[in-house]
Parts: structure tokens; C-alpha cells; sequence
């Protein structure tokens, strides 16, 4: 059975262990089905890329338990190979309790864990810390190794290995200090693979140090890829359930959905959902200041990072009229977190000058305090894609505050951990809009919903120029709390 990557914070070398993994494979020719737990894009678009398969997440509260267990039997049964990449620390879930937490995604599946531990500063320590993770619960742990990292010499590693021969648990091998392994980052984590511009020369390397300095041997049939289950159906039918629509009588009505540096932060699941409901997905690129999809009928804005790319945005005025005609022609708009940012007024680039956006919803943007973590959300009026009463859990990860120029209701409540009810989100009968990153998986009414609006709205039609905008937003509802 496949084995999950753990580690005791965030930090210690996971991904660095997976992707040394998954690029070792790919040199021995096989085909490995990367996993992540937790609500993360970035983790999962470099394992997608070195294993040369798209990774998929596993969380149980974005998308409950059974989607986790059908998810990873369904993918992790059609490779060769397979791991799951954990999250933060080994026991952090929701708040302080090990609720969705990568010991619980182990336990659910019943996967062996190897811990990574960032040993640069330890000796003996060692064996206390990994005893506690080891010995530590609910829920269980069943620990098959420790992975070093950050060994300094060899005589750092004999000082380690006797440390956890002492309490009898095997090394696995160590990630040793190398200038691959040293993985840049900004505010929301690595950067993309689109920005490691030597990826193909690290992949390579971190093949060669799998090879040279993790125990193989063992490390192998930890990655042994589950047992199909007999009789399952693909895990995107099976989660649209009753909401799956009939066969479409006509082709897949295009949908657009911003692809590029500025919106990436998109789960896999939510392309593939939309083509299950008779939708096509389609690159749409507001950098490259390209004018929406011919016959488009709705538009997608994912998440992340439009702040980076603020005044090139500023400067794509016939994207940003495109966004301007769509909404004032009642085109369905769904906007996550960075991509409510492009429909606002102005948003403050790195040095907080202020650019003028599309303009659909009347907002400023300005950098503002750390919102982060799992949100249960109620929705309190009927929109776009919910409907009053509705719950929904979905995760926010943002520092921005939005500086109102109207009044207006919200699109729903947020409650989570640790953080005060709030009103939250815009809403229209044709705009949805909201910090809240949901996978459509946990939700398929979503994008059911979405189909149903696209299909009652007109094409777009083709225009000749859109580079000073000057149409009237559609009616909304909206709070600028965040």
C-alpha cells in the first residue's frame, strides 16, 4: 500500500521527499499517482509536473470521507507507483484538533507514514521527537520510517541513525544539503512550476539523489499503489449523483476560465466536473489581454496571485472590458479569492499603488491581515449558485481587505476556528463571488447550478473593442468584511 509523506511542521523537507520520489520514478519509467492532502495548489502542480500525473487532493473536509477513499483507490489503482504528501505538521487539522489532518487522512486509508524530520540542529533529540509522533493520538499512526533531512555530514548521520536504533525505528534514508533542494518561495507557498525555470535540471538531480541517498529497498514497496475496488464508478459521476444532468442534446457550451500566471490556483476536479455537466472548459488568458471565448457562456476566475501582475492587468483593458460586457449582458461570473480581485474597482499592486480593474463590483483592494483556514459557510440569500440555508465548507488563505464604495448585503456567513461570524461574498443573479476557495467535488451542486445558468444565458456576442468600458454593472449583494 502506498505510504503517506508526513513531517512534524511544515517546512521539515515533505515536498522535497515526494518530488525526489516522484522524479525517480519517472527516470525508472514508472508511472506514479501523486496525492496531497489539504487545500493546496501549489504542492499539487509540482508533483503533477515531476511525476508527469496530475496530482490529486485528499480532504475530508472540503470533500468529505468517502470522496477521499474512492479518489485515491479510483487514481492510485490505475499507476504503478503512489504516494500521498501530507499537510503541516502530522496531527494539525481544524483549529487544534486532528480533524482532517494528514494522521487522519493516514488512518482512514490505512497507509503506512514515513516522517520527514529536518535534522540539521539535532542528535539524540531525535529519538524524543520522533517517539512522541510515533506514540502520539488519536488516531493511531502505524510509523514505517523516518527520512532525514538537512544531515550535515557522516558523522551527523551515525549520530542520528543510533538515535532512532534506540527506540527501533528504521531510517530511511536522508535528503542531504544540496542546491536542488532549495526551493524558492513567496506568501502562499513555492512558486509554481511555470517559474522554476530550471525544473528539468532539478528534476534530474533529485532523481540522483533518491537514487544515492534514500534506501530504496525499502522505501519501494511503501509506494506499492492500492487495489482497485471492485465495481467502482469514476469518482466525478459518482459525486454529481443526483445532480448529474441528463446527456446533453447539444455540443458542451463553452465556458472561459482564466489560465495563467496571475489565476492558477484551480483543483482538477472542478474541469472535469464542468465537462461532466455539459460544459467545455476553455483557456482564457486576462494577462495576455485576450477577448473572452467566441459563443462563451459563463466565466470562471480562479485564484492566484493578481497583485504580482496588477498593472499588466490595469493594462488589459480589453480583457477587463470583456469581464464589464459579460456581467452587464447577465453572463454567469464565479470569482475564488484572487479572482474576486480582477472584478473590483482597483487593486494595490507590490508597491500599493492602486489599478484599475473591471469595475463589476465596487471594491478596493488593499494588502491587509492573514485570513487563513477551513470556513463553514451558510448561505443567507439566493444567488448564482446557492441557495438561502445552504452549508458549504471551504478554506480561505488571503491577506487583503477590501475597502467598500457601496452598501449591501453578503453572499453568506462565515464561521471557523478561532475567527468572529462574518457576512461574506458578493452575490447577483449572475455574479458569485467570495474569498472562499470550494472543490467542487464536496459540492457538486456547484457546478450543476452553474451549467443550468449557463445554458439560460445568450452568447456573449462578438465585439469590437472593449478598451474603455463603460457598461452598468449588474445588480448585487455584497460585504466588504474579510
Amino acid at each position: 500500500m502506498a505510504c503517506l509523506i508526513a513531517a512534524p511542521s511544515s517546512g521539515s523537507g515533505k515536498t522535497l521527499l515526494s518530488l525526489c520520489l516522484a522524479a525517480w520514478a519517472r527516470r525508472s519509467g514508472r508511472r506514479l499517482q501523486p496525492f496531497k492532502v489539504g487545500p493546496d495548489y501549489l504542492d499539487p502542480q509540482l508533483l503533477s509536473r515531476v511525476s508527469g500525473h496530475t496530482c490529486r487532493n485528499l480532504d475530508p473536509l472540503l470533500c468529505g470521507r468517502e470522496w477521499v477513499e474512492r479518489c485515491f483507490h479510483w487514481h492510485g489503482s490505475r499507476a504503478d507507483l503512489a504516494l500521498v504528501e501530507g499537510v503541516m505538521g502530522l496531527f494539525d487539522g481544524r483549529g487544534p484538533s486532528s480533524e482532517g489532518s494528514s494522521a487522519a487522512v493516514a488512518a482512514q486509508l490505512e497507509l503506512p507514514v514515513v516522517l520527514v524530520v529536518e535534522a540539521s540542529r539535532q542528535a539524540g533529540s531525535l529519538a524524543a521527537l520522533v517517539r512522541g509522533f510515533r506514540d502520539h493520538g488519536p488516531p493511531p499512526v502505524n510509523l514505517a520510517g523516518v527520512v532525514l533531512n538537512r544531515v550535515g555530514s557522516e558523522r551527523h548521520h551515525a549520530l542520528l541513525s543510533e538515535a532512532l536504533e534506540s527506540i527501533a525505528v528504521p531510517l530511511l534514508g536522508v535528503l542531504p544539503h544540496h542546491p536542488s533542494l532549495e526551493l524558492p518561495s513567496r506568501h502562499l507557498g513555492l512558486l509554481p512550476p511555470g517559474e522554476l525555470h530550471d525544473l528539468e535540471q532539478r528534476q534530474e538531480q533529485w532523481a540522483e539523489l533518491a537514487a544515492r541517498h534514500l534506501d530504496l529497498a525499502r522505501l519501494e514497496p511503501l509506494l506499492a499503489p492500492p487495489a482497485p475496488q471492485a465495481g467502482a464508478e469514476d469518482p466525478i459521476h459518482w459525486c454529481l449523483g443526483q445532480h448529474r444532468p441528463s446527456p446533453p442534446e447539444q455540443a458542451p457550451l463553452p465556458v472561459a476560465i482564466a489560465s495563467d500566471a496571475a489565476f492558477h490556483f484551480r483543483y482538477p476536479e472542478a474541469g472535469e466536473l464542468l465537462a461532466a455537466v455539459g460544459l467545455e472548459p476553455v483557456a482564457w488568458s486576462p494577462l495576455a489581454d485576450e477577448a473572452l471565448p467566441v459563443g462563451c457562456r459563463a466565466v470562471l476566475l480562479p485564484g492566484g496571485y493578481p497583485e504580482l501582475h496588477a498593472a499588466q492587468l490595469a493594462a488589459s483593458r480589453r480583457s477587463l472590458g470583456e469581464l464589464t460586457r459579460a456581467a452587464a449582458a447577465g453572463l454567469p461570473l464565479v470569482a475564488e479569492c484572487g479572482g474576486l480581485l480582477l472584478l473590483g474597482e482597483q487593486l494595490a499592486d507590490g508597491d500599493g499603488t492602486l489599478q484599475p480593474m473591471a469595475g463589476v463590483l465596487p471594491f478596493r483592494a488593499q494588502k491587509g491581515a492573514l485570513s487563513l483556514g477551513y470556513r463553514e459557510a451558510t448561505a443567507t440569500t439566493r444567488g448564482l449558485l446557492v441557495r438561502p440555508g445552504e452549508r458549504f465548507c471551504g478554506h480561505e488563505f488571503h491577506r487583503w481587505q477590501l475597502e467598500s464604495v457601496a452598501g449591501g448585503g453578503g453572499l453568506w456567513q462565515l464561521d471557523g476556528w478561532g475567527t468572529p461570524t462574518r457576512s461574506e461574498g458578493w452575490t447577483a443573479p449572475n455574479v458569485h463571488a467570495s474569498w472562499l476557495h470550494l472543490h467542487w467535488a464536496g459540492c457538486p451542486v456547484i457546478p450543476s447550478r452553474l451549467a443550468a445558468a449557463a445554458g439560460r444565458a445568450a452568447p456573449l456576442p462578438t465585439s469590437a473593442a472593449s478598451s474603455n468600458p463603460t457598461s452598468p454593472s449588474p445588480r448585487f449583494s455584497r460585504s466588504a468584511g474579510v
